[in-house]
């Protein structure tokens, strides 16, 4: 007989900013973020203590006020972690830790954390603990009671290398081998890309969640693990795909987020060149989602770091069954008509419509619009691959059929 298992959550509050650059509803919503972070890592968000700042106190982030108020709350409420939403550098972190006595850990580290638990291949696991060991390196303090470790024998007496010294270095040696070994695996997939022959290279990318894996499993009538949570994929899946008479390949990877981590960005480079070597994007765009557009700004942002901005790409619109817009009363005169109150088909009317002429609007869950979506694409690829292939013959008769 199977066991009930219950899941502990660790009891977590979140600690955000309102300043300049980030108002009251960008806090709000970046807070709600890294809500649904902390509860994929495996947290419960009890509360959350907002300040309004110039700028971050360069010593504790928080003012002292604010900082004495959560330490108040963590004391009261045996909170055991305080996740801020901002990356803390090794100095404000350790003041922090000092005052609060509890873990501190900032947005950065929440994320890897999530890495780390999804990570199931052994190439993965190397990135993710690449990304980690770069990330704790200059956070390495003394955390132990004595000072020195001494080094017997003649001209070895005398401080020798201090315990945090060793550390450091047994880290860097660390992150020295991974980065050998994930250059070795980079060349073998290097050379699995190229195996891969005359098919025109599709990738799927967008914002963590919009539902691309779900999108993969239904063109590709493949297994490919999809959850509603954040980064429920990791590992790049590649799946040859026959629409009509066309063969392509089809690369599900990694999904974007804001603020994210620059370790994960460096380490995630050969899953990204799966999006560098694509021959068309689809960038799948959670339209639910209330700051959808902000979602469109932060993935074309770090394709534009990744130098794949200029790709030709098809905008696939996602979870339209999912999208409620807000209802004006036909009696209410004071509210006035904003984008949350657009229906997809005004949506369709926007930019959308005048920037991207073959913006496709569907839901993978449901199959709805799956047709157009097929046809869009197979017509997109097949200007590609007869561009590309003049003389490559394809599986069946030249006409789309399904």
């Amino acid at each position: 007989m199977l066991e009930q298992t219950t899941i502990e959550y660790e009891k977590a509050i979140l600690i955000g900013l309102i300043t300049q650059q980030q108002d009251e509803e960008k806090s709000r919503e970046y807070l709600d973020e890294l809500e649904f972070l902390t509860y994929t890592a495996g947290g419960e968000v009890i509360k959350r203590f907002v300040q309004k700042m110039e700028k971050p106190d360069p010593k504790t982030f928080l003012g002292s006020g604010k900082l004495e108020a959560v330490l108040e709350y963590v004391e009261a409420n045996d909170i055991g972690t305080v996740i801020f939403d901002d990356e803390l550098s090794p100095g404000q972190q350790r003041n922090i830790e000092k005052i609060l006595k509890c873990k501190v850990i900032d947005r950065t580290y929440l994320i890897l954390d999530i890495f780390a638990q999804r990570a199931q291949t052994s190439y993965a696991r190397t990135q993710v603990e690449l990304a980690q060991y770069q990330y704790l390196l200059p956070r390495l303090t003394g955390l132990w009671t004595h000072l020195e470790r001494q080094r017997g024998g003649i001209g070895m007496r005398g401080p020798g290398e201090t315990e945090i010294e060793t550390d450091r270095r047994i880290v860097r040696d660390r992150i020295s081998l991974l980065k050998k070994k994930i250059t070795k695996i980079d060349r073998q997939m290097e050379v699995q890309r190229g195996n891969r022959g005359a098919l025109v290279r599709v990738a799927l990318v967008g914002y963590t969640n919009v539902g691309k894996s779900t999108l993969m499993n239904v063109i590709s009538k493949s297994e490919v693990f999809a959850e509603n949570k954040l980064f429920a994929t990791l590992d790049t899946t590649v799946r040859k795909v026959v629409i009509g008479n066309l063969p392509f390949l089809l690369s599900d990877t990694v999904g974007f987020i804001r603020k994210l981590p620059t370790q994960l960005v460096e380490s995630f480079k050969s899953t990204l060149d799966e999006v560098r070597e694509a021959d068309l994007l689809l960038h799948v765009v959670d339209i639910s989602h209330a700051s959808f557009e902000d979602h469109i700004a932060s993935v074309n942002q770090i394709l534009d770091e990744i130098k794949s901005a200029d790709k030709p790409t098809l905008m696939v619109f996602n979870k339209i069954d999912a999208y409620e817009p807000e209802v004006i009363e036909e009696d209410d005169l004071v509210t006035e008509k904003t984008k949350a109150h657009f229906t997809l088909k005004e949506w369709k009317q926007t930019w959308m419509q005048r920037e991207n002429t073959d913006a496709i609007f569907i839901s993978a869950l449901n199959k709805e619009n799956m047709e157009e979506f097929r046809k869009t694409v197979y017509d997109t690829v097949r200007d590609i691959h007869v561009t590309r292939f003049p003389y490559n013959n394809f599986l069946y008769p030249e006409e789309y059929e399904e």
